[in-house]
């Protein structure tokens, strides 16, 4: 019978042994998890932490998405925005000026004017840019806006801005 309990107690401790290892190995494993960042390093243009950024949105209307009933008021000119002729607004106007990085996004808008008796629908593409907030850049983003209404003879191109927290 004692050696039945010294077996036991024998068997009790390797298992005791054992939880403690894994415990270990396991405290390790997370530690080296969470030594390595996500956030991209040695890029000052992408900080991993930011303050004082923003998030600016951009609507381009590229042209009617169908053809309008709509006679009177349309604030759009007639003419369609290529992708082709997008591509070379994106390259001469808005990358020289944030050359850091940006979205853009295929969307489908519609507007309604005061003296429309319907919504244009419209082909449009969504701009997302993040940039730190300087009266620099937030002029940068007014020249954009009045290069895309000079070519295109919009009266305007929606611009959202919003704070924002950024890491890379």
């Amino acid at each position: 019978m004692q050696r039945r309990r010294a077996v036991y107690a024998g068997g009790m401790k390797n298992r005791w042994l054992l939880s403690l290892t894994w415990l270990l190995l396991g405290a390790i494993a997370v530690g080296r998890a969470t030594a390595q960042s996500p956030t991209l390093e040695g890029d000052t243009a992408h900080p991993a932490h930011t303050q004082g950024w923003v998030d600016t949105r951009l609507y381009f209307g590229l042209g009617r998405f169908e053809p309008s009933t709509n006679q009177a008021g349309a604030g759009h000119s007639e003419a369609r925005v290529t992708e082709a002729g997008w591509l070379d607004f994106l390259d001469k106007e808005v990358t020289p000026r944030f050359p850091d990085g940006l979205s853009v996004i295929d969307v489908y808008g519609q507007w309604q004017g005061k003296t429309m008796s319907n919504p244009e629908r419209l082909r449009s593409k969504l701009l997302v840019i993040d940039y730190p907030d300087t009266a620099e850049n937030r002029a940068k983003i007014e020249t954009i806006r009045t290069a895309w209404k000079k070519r295109t003879g919009d009266q305007s191109v929606l611009c959202v801005t919003q704070p924002a927290q950024v890491s890379f």
